[in-house]
């Protein structure tokens, strides 16, 4: 089968991308203290939009306030807010790609200075280490569940009165979404816990409800890891069979997205194990996981994750592993790279670290944090900063975030007073 970058792709629900490229959702962490939009947001998103690429994706957009994964994430909750994401959109949409809004809820995943009962399945709390922690949660009870999703849908909607183009909803990296998928974070013995489908039923009734606020036409998304890296968690074989259960909603592309965990956490179940053999030794790490849920998948499918090639790009698609290629660290590098992919101008990816100088600390924490920093330049109209040091990047990075927490908490005080 030939299939092109180039190549255009209609989704289910008649919306058609120009090609197969994809600027995969990165977190931004750079709204006002009202979480709202900004123009740094916009001229960040403008120049993405000039990149080439058929669909571009926001970072984390929150439904709930009191649910954030970084202080100065966009939130969508109430009317305020809506002429700053019409900017935005517009910025996004200025060169005529799609531009979807991923819609999140943090669950459990929040910091305790944000949020110290933050709302999950379980009363489990998120376990990451000992360099974070995360507080116990309280469980949601049916009132919480629907209380979320009208919040997705509320969201889905405003998003697309300010002209955004589409929505992805994120049921990766441990967000709420992720966590009633899991087995080892949803122990609920109700009709949202337990077998595959009852804890599939929050992302299901999710989509339902934003189908009945979005109408027919409008690009559904849902973001998903393939597996959840950890002994007893959400498996490969598992994700399969949810992608069967999706099949029977109105989803127009499943994104499967892999983090650096794929690669170095051992423990997770052994067929997972023996994929993940492969994917150490190979580009595009997420393939070896991908290829069994496009074959069942009758939506699209995206993979964010390892490429670095056209070659290996275009090969998945001739071997319908996938059917749009999503990139995103290779974005801040080169912000108008899909251009240059499509129209067979380069043979290799830049990584934006690639100039890095030779003490940069390759942890997976400084590699994140040294984009997060160039993301900021970005935004302020400038280059990113190759002699930027690992050590650097994350003082900066922490300090930026430690005076945007205080500074958000400082003026919803205020707000309230």
């Amino acid at each position: 089968m030939n299939v092109s970058l180039s190549e255009s792709l209609t989704l289910p629900c008649g919306a058609k991308l120009t090609n197969r490229i994809a600027k995969a959702a990165m977190s931004e962490g750079i709204a006002d203290l009202d979480n709202h939009s900004t123009s740094r947001l916009e001229t960040l998103y403008r120049r993405w939009a000039k990149s080439g690429a058929g669909l571009l994706f926001t970072g984390n957009i929150q439904v709930d306030p009191k649910h954030l994964e970084r202080p100065l994430n966009i939130v969508i909750h109430d009317d305020g807010g809506q002429e700053q994401l019409a900017r935005l959109a517009r910025a996004g949409t200025s060169a005529g790609a799609h531009f979807w809004a991923q819609l999140s809820h943090t669950g459990r995943k929040v910091f305790s200075n944000i949020n110290s009962a933050p709302l999950a399945p379980s009363a489990i709390a998120l376990d990451m280490g000992p360099m974070v922690s995360f507080p116990t949660p309280r469980p949601m009870t049916e009132d919480d569940i629907g209380h979320a999703i009208n919040q997705f849908a509320t969201a889905a909607k405003a998003v697309q009165d300010a002209g955004f183009t589409g929505v992805s909803l994120h049921g990766a990296s441990a967000y709420l979404i992720a966590q009633f998928l899991s087995p080892l974070s949803n122990l609920r013995t109700d009709r949202w816990g337990g077998s595959l489908e009852n804890r599939s039923r929050f992302v299901v009734e999710v989509i339902v409800a934003i189908r009945a606020a979005v109408g027919p036409g409008f690009p559904i998304g849902v973001k998903l890891n393939p597996f959840e890296y950890q002994k007893g968690g959400f498996t490969s074989a598992e994700c399969v069979e949810l992608v069967k259960i999706l099949n029977g909603t109105s989803v127009d592309l499943v994104e499967l997205a892999g983090t650096y965990r794929l690669t170095t956490v051992p423990g997770s179940e052994e067929s997972d194990d023996a994929l993940r053999a492969d994917a150490i030794s190979r580009e595009a790490y997420i393939l070896p996981f991908a290829a069994p849920i496009r074959a069942v998948a009758k939506m699209p499918v995206m993979v964010t994750g390892g490429f670095r090639t056209p070659a290996a790009m275009v090969e998945a698609l001739e071997k319908q592993e996938l059917d749009v290629v999503g990139l995103g660290r290779p974005f801040i590098a080169d912000p108008e790279l899909a251009g240059r992919l499509v129209s067979g101008q380069i043979d290799r990816l830049l990584e934006p670290h690639i100039a890095m100088p030779a003490n940069f600390p390759l942890s997976p924490l400084a590699v994140l944090r040294w984009n997060s920093i160039q993301i900021e330049r970005l935004a302020d109209g400038l280059e990113r900063d190759p002699s930027l040091t690992g050590d650097a990047a994350l003082a900066a990075f922490f300090e930026l975030e430690s005076r945007n927490t205080s500074a958000l908490l400082d003026h919803r005080v205020g707000v309230a007073a």
